[in-house]
C-alpha cells in the first residue's frame, strides 16, 4: 500500500480529535459508531488523496480505541494501531499538550515512515477473547494475593477472637476469587480446545520444557498466533530480553544490556520459565552451573536461558512439530 496521506486520531473516553496531515484540517467527533461514520466521511471528503492512499493512525488505548479499530477493520479501511510510547519517543521533545496538538503529532508520526508502516490487522475473535480473559485472570490473582498477604500479616499480630468478621470476610474473598479464577481458566481451556489452530500452537509451545499454560497463552495473544513477529529475535526485543550494545567512539565501552522498554508481563513469565528449566531441564541446569562456575553473571546467564527458551518456542511453531529433549536419550 502506497500511503500519500495520514489521518491522526487522538482518542479519549467520549470524543476523539482528528487531524489530516496533508492540509492540517482538524475536527472533533463522538467516540461512538455514529462518530466513526462521520469521521470516515469527513476524512475522505477533505483529504486531497484517494481513499486507497489514506491511512488512519491512532494510539492503542485499550477499550477506547478497540471500537474504532473494529469499525475500520469490518469495512476494510486501512489503519494502524501504534503504542503511545513509540509515538512519543519518535517525535522527540514536545512542549505542552492538548488533544488537537496530539492528533497532529500522531498524523506526523504516521506520515514520516509511510513507506515502511504496515496497516494493522485485528486478531481473530478467539485470540482477542483469550487476551481479555488472561487480563481478567491477572487482576483477580493480584487481588487474591493481596487478601492472602493481609490475612497472613493480620494473623501474625491480631488475635482471631474479637476479629472474627475481619478474618472471615477476607477468607471468603480468597475462596470466591479462587473459584472465579478456576472458572476463567476453564473458559480459556475451552477456547483453546475448540479452536484447532490455537490448540496446536498451545501444544507446541508447552512441549518446550519450562513453558507452562499461562506463558503459552500469553505468547499466542501477544504474537497474534505467531504471525505478528517475523522471528524470535524481534519478539525478544519486544519483551525486553534481547541484549543491546552500549558503546560510542573510543571513550564509552559500557556493558551490553537489555532495554527497559519492554512488555514486562511476558518478560516476567519467561523469567519464571527459565528458573523452572534450570531446576527441571538437565541441559539447562548443566549450562547454568557451568557458566556460574566460570564466574559468569547470574542474571545474564538466566537471560541467555530466557532467549534459548523463546527461540525454541518459535522453532517448534515454525516446524509444526513438538520439542524433542535429546538429553534423555544421551548415555
Amino acid at each position: 500500500m502506497e500511503i500519500k496521506d495520514t489521518i491522526g486520531i487522538d482518542i479519549s473516553k467520549l470524543t476523539f480529535d482528528v487531524r489530516i496531515h496533508s492540509n492540517q484540517m482538524a475536527d472533533v467527533f463522538e467516540n461512538s459508531g455514529k462518530g466513526f461514520k462521520k469521521l470516515v466521511e469527513w476524512a475522505y471528503g477533505n483529504s486531497p488523496f484517494p481513499k486507497d492512499r489514506i491511512l488512519f493512525i491512532f494510539e492503542h488505548t485499550g477499550l477506547y480505541s478497540q471500537a474504532l479499530a473494529l469499525f475500520l477493520a469490518e469495512r476494510n479501511i486501512p489503519f494502524a494501531l501504534v503504542p503511545g510510547m513509540e509515538i512519543k519517543k519518535s517525535l522527540g521533545m514536545a512542549r505542552g499538550k492538548n488533544d488537537r496538538v496530539d492528533a497532529a503529532r500522531i498524523a506526523l508520526y504516521g506520515y514520516r515512515p509511510r513507506d515502511e508502516i504496515e496497516p494493522s490487522e485485528l486478531p481473530q475473535k478467539d485470540i482477542a477473547d483469550l487476551g481479555r480473559l488472561l487480563s481478567l485472570r491477572d487482576r483477580l490473582v493480584k487481588q487474591r494475593a493481596g487478601y492472602k498477604t493481609s490475612l497472613k500479616e493480620q494473623g501474625r499480630v491480631l488475635p482471631r477472637k474479637g476479629n472474627k468478621v475481619l478474618f472471615e470476610t477476607q477468607e471468603r474473598m480468597v475462596v470466591y476469587l479462587s473459584k472465579q479464577i478456576k472458572s476463567i481458566e476453564k473458559e480459556m481451556a475451552d477456547i483453546i480446545g475448540k479452536n484447532k489452530q490455537l490448540g496446536q500452537l498451545y501444544q507446541l509451545a508447552t512441549s518446550v520444557k519450562g513453558v507452562g499454560p499461562q506463558t503459552a497463552m500469553f505468547m499466542i495473544v501477544y504474537t497474534n498466533g505467531f504471525t505478528k513477529f517475523k522471528n524470535w529475535r524481534k519478539f525478544a526485543s519486544y519483551c525486553g530480553i534481547a541484549p543491546f550494545p552500549n558503546s560510542s567512539g573510543t571513550s564509552i565501552r559500557g556493558r551490553t544490556k537489555i532495554s527497559h522498554l519492554a512488555n514486562k508481563k511476558i518478560k516476567s513469565l519467561l523469567d519464571l520459565c527459565a528458573k523452572v528449566a534450570i531446576r527441571h531441564n538437565t541441559e539447562m541446569k548443566r549450562y547454568y552451573d557451568r557458566r556460574i562456575s566460570e564466574g559468569k553473571n547470574k542474571r545474564s546467564t538466566i537471560n541467555i536461558i530466557r532467549n534459548k527458551i523463546l527461540s525454541r518456542i518459535f522453532a517448534v511453531v515454525q516446524r509444526k512439530t513438538p520439542y524433542v529433549d535429546f538429553m534423555k536419550y544421551a548415555a
